[in-house]
This record gives C-alpha cells, structure tokens and sequence, in this order.
C-alpha cells in the first residue's frame, strides 16, 4: 500500500465510524466523565501539581488565615497598587498595605489606569484539577475580564469547595451565558525559535491560594 491509499483508507474508515450526517442533535451519544473517584483532598494535590507545572505560584491556608495570606502575598511581590473587582470580600484587605483601586463599574478603570496597577485580587467560579484551570465568570469579586488580562500579576483565590475533577463537571456548575474566562497558567507563549514569552496576552505572573475550611 502506498502512502496515499493508507491516508485514503484512513480517511475512509473515519467517516464509516462517524456518526449519520441527519443524526438529530438530541441523538448524538456523549460519553462525558460526569464523576470522579478522587476525593477532596486529592483534587486538591492535582490542581496544585498542574499550577505548578504552569508555572504558577501556589499557597495554601486555611479560612482563618487568608486575610494574612493575601497581605503576604501581596508583600512579598512588592505591589504598591492594587485593582480589587466589585463583590470581593471586604475584610480580606484589612491588612493590606497598597494602594486600592477599585472597579465597580466600566467606567471605573481605564485601560491606562490597569496598566499602570501592580497587579489584580480576584475569586473564582470554578477551578478544574485535571487541567489546571481557573474559571472566572464575572460575577461577584472576579470583576470584568480586562481586569485579569492587563495587569501584570494576578493573585486569584479558590476555595477547595470550588474544585471539580475535569471540564464537563466544571461546565455544568457554570451559566454558560456569563463571561467565562479560563485561565491556565501564567499568559505564555514562544515565538518560532521556541522562546517562551510570558506577559504577551494577560499576566505574566499568576499566582494561586488554596483556601481550605481547615
């Protein structure tokens, strides 16, 4: 056989598996994981070894203790101005010793304004283990998607509550009709020679805390 009669039988054989081009919608089979047989904690270790692998930071604490995490976090960086979206939990800046800039509404910020801002406190939706990934959906202290995409470090709490095995069960905790932004990692990429490139097209430091009940 030559290479084009097995790239044609190859062919062939997809579209025999495939299913009926007039299958109704409701018909089409979809085998999604619904489940999953890891427990909390375990969801936990899986999301934090993706993180890290994305090269995101990652801390973990407990309730009680993520006001000082935060203020931590945020000194260890060396922020001097924060953007804080509109819903997040007021106490958890108490400490904080930045400048606070918040976003309550479009016409808050600019595009300048967040440019010029150190970095972005924001919570999350949901965040998926199996892929490491956090998902924003603009409600209550995640704010508008340009405020996670401008400045250059994004300091994110999740909850371990919040935490799901993969991306079907993630989307079925979600609305669909919300802005969702997902957020693998820190913003990467490479040119042709291979160079990673961080910062291009959202934060070029992303960093995690783990918030568990105890």
């Amino acid at each position: 056989m030559t290479a084009r009669e097995e790239v044609l039988a190859r062919i062939a054989t997809a579209h025999r598996a495939a299913a009926p081009p007039d299958l109704a919608y409701e018909a089409v089979a979809r085998g999604y994981r619904t489940t999953s047989d890891l427990g909390p904690e375990s969801l936990v270790e899986l999301l934090v070894d993706r993180l890290v692998d994305y090269k995101a930071l990652v801390r973990r604490c407990v309730d009680t203790d993520l006001p000082s995490t935060i203020t931590t976090a945020l000194a260890e960086r060396g922020l001097t101005v924060l953007v804080v979206p509109a819903g997040l939990q007021p106490d958890l800046l108490d400490a904080v010793a930045v400048e606070i800039r918040r976003d309550q509404s479009p016409d808050d910020l600019s595009v300048a304004d967040l440019d010029a801002a150190d970095g972005v406190l924001t919570t999350c939706a949901v965040a998926v283990a199996e892929t490491g990934t956090l998902i924003l959906d603009g409600s209550a202290g995640m704010g508008r998607r340009v405020v996670t995409l401008i400045p250059d470090y994004h300091l994110c709490v999740v909850r371990t509550d919040q935490i799901c095995a993969d991306v079907p069960q993630a989307l079925a905790l979600l609305e669909p009709t919300r802005p969702l932004t997902m957020i693998s990692g820190p913003s990467a990429t490479s040119d042709i020679e291979l160079n990673r490139v961080e910062g291009v097209h959202g934060p070029r430091t992303l960093e995690v805390i783990i918030v568990g009940s105890g």
